[in-house]
């Protein structure tokens, strides 16, 4: 039996996604963040070494990482996905098959290396100083998140956003017309980019992609069973 550890706002939410879509009977674990941190709790070292999630037990097999996951799915039960997932890993000589591959990459490689930096600046402005040092800590603060915003996370988010909506101007899915592995990896990160863009309005094709993919009957089951994908501050 399938069984998926799932921390509310993460990226488990892809691998929830990609179970229902499958259609696939598995047992859903699912965790808290701490209050105050916000991490994962210690539970979740028992199952991996790591402490993180996604995990995903099947048939005495740990394994952990979203794409590894993914993967995992798709080669060992892909053979028996619905018929709309047939695409799900595109042959090998396809020229889909590169595109699936290369978005899998870019969204863990690229992506969510800014949007986790924008993260952690966001989660220090919105800590709470004693009252003591606020009038000096918190300008300082302040400052050093706008120089690093300005200068390093918003040149580099504005690209990868630019880039993404460009190429979902010419197909519907990441790989091409067909929904595939890349669409459950970069879904979550398409998500995590526009709740956090300022100028999100700019970009209308990844706004039509996140209606295409919210549409989906398997997706909302997964909403419905994991929770929101953003994390709130």
């Amino acid at each position: 039996m399938l069984t998926l550890h799932h921390l509310e706002t993460s990226r488990s939410q892809r691998v929830l996604w990609l179970l229902e879509e499958l259609n696939l009977p598995y047992a859903l674990e699912t965790y808290p963040r701490d209050a105050k941190t916000r991490l994962a709790p210690p539970a979740l070292k028992r199952i991996h070494p790591l402490g993180l999630s996604p995990i995903l037990c099947d048939r005495g097999l740990v394994i952990a990482e979203s794409g590894a996951i993914i993967e995992y799915l798709a080669e060992r039960y892909g053979a028996w996905a619905p018929p709309d997932m047939a695409h799900l890993d595109p042959p090998r000589s396809s020229p889909e098959h590169l595109q699936c591959r290369y978005w899998m990459h870019f969204a863990e490689g690229s992506l969510m290396n800014w949007l986790l930096l924008q993260l952690v600046f966001d989660s220090i402005a919105a800590k709470r100083l004693p009252l003591l040092l606020r009038p000096v800590v918190r300008p300082v603060l302040r400052g050093l998140r706008q120089q690093v915003h300005k200068q390093l996370i918003a040149p580099h988010m504005e690209a990868a956003m630019a880039y993404m909506n460009h190429h979902l101007a010419h197909q519907p899915w990441f790989a091409g017309d067909h929904l595939t592995m890349a669409d459950f990896q970069m879904g979550f990160a398409v998500e995590a980019a526009l709740a956090r863009c300022a100028n999100a309005a700019d970009w209308p094709h990844l706004h039509a992609y996140r209606q295409r993919m919210q549409a989906r009957e398997a997706y909302q089951r997964a909403i419905a069973k994991g929770g929101p994908v953003v994390m709130k501050l």
